[in-house]
């Protein structure tokens, strides 16, 4: 399918991300970048996504001192279709703990894609971390490349209603 309108580029990004449990998180520790798999979750409005690590983890770490992250998310079945049919997000964006205040309702989110983490969300050990998207690289059909931003409304921004 090629991706023609914004809403088609929103319904699809929305779908992969719905649809997906895991994603590569990418840090950096002075000039070394370091990749972890995480379970996430998405804001409906698509401008952050959600995930969750102990506090003494090298990706909390490495985000304490340098909060700019990238989350990889794909869709890939491992054959020869994907070339065809697979698509894959970037997202680009700042890392943060959340809050108190929000910290409630974002549980409720990640817990609604991730009920098998209860025990883990809700230790004190463990970290919710919110990703303000700054933008969205999507790749689909193997060479169909889109750069999006969820914070931005111009004629050009599938984000615009």
């Amino acid at each position: 399918m090629i991706l023609r309108n914004k809403f088609q580029i929103r319904d699809s990004l929305k779908t992969l991300l719905a649809s997906q449990s895991l994603a590569v998180l990418a840090t950096q520790n002075a000039a070394q970048p370091y990749g972890n798999l995480v379970a996430f979750a998405a804001a409906d409005d698509l401008k952050s996504l959600f995930f969750a690590t102990a506090r003494s983890t090298r990706k909390f770490t490495n985000i304490s001192k340098n909060p700019q992250v990238s989350m990889v998310i794909d869709n890939r079945s491992n054959r020869v279709a994907d070339f065809r049919e697979a698509m894959a997000v970037t997202a680009l964006g700042k890392a943060k703990e959340i809050g108190s205040q929000a910290k409630k309702k974002v549980q409720a989110l990640y817990l609604a894609k991730h009920p098998y983490l209860r025990e883990f969300i809700l230790s004190p050990s463990c970290a919710l971390l919110k990703v303000t998207v700054e933008k969205y690289i999507l790749v689909y059909r193997f060479q169909n490349v889109l750069e999006l931003n969820p914070r931005k409304r111009s004629s050009f921004s599938p984000w615009e209603k």
